[in-house]
């Protein structure tokens, strides 16, 4: 986002929030689920199911996404899947 272009502090944070949200996060995962492979779905799914607090401003099932999302984008970065992440973060956010 920094790389596209000089927004005003603002417009930065809104763009921002179209990726950091538990609720954006949410419906992105339903655009790259088809796409994991068996291992990503175990590793998706085991961090869904991660206990914790669940914010008010999401559901829980939006929140268990989220960090299914996280957890799996992290799983990737550990393993330096650098090439998957890319693919799978177009594939979640529409930037195919």
């Amino acid at each position: 986002m920094i790389r596209s272009g000089n927004f005003p502090p603002e417009q930065l944070h809104g763009k921002a929030m179209l990726f950091v949200t538990a609720a954006a996060q949410s419906a992105a995962v339903e655009n790259m689920l088809p796409y994991l492979s068996e291992l990503e779905t175990e590793v998706y799914k085991r961090g869904r199911n991660a206990k914790g607090r669940i914010p008010k401003s999401v559901s829980a099932t939006e929140y268990r996404r989220a960090t299914g999302m996280e957890c799996l984008f992290g799983y990737l970065h550990l393993a330096g899947e650098k090439n998957r992440i890319e693919e799978l973060f177009a594939l979640a956010f529409g930037e195919n």
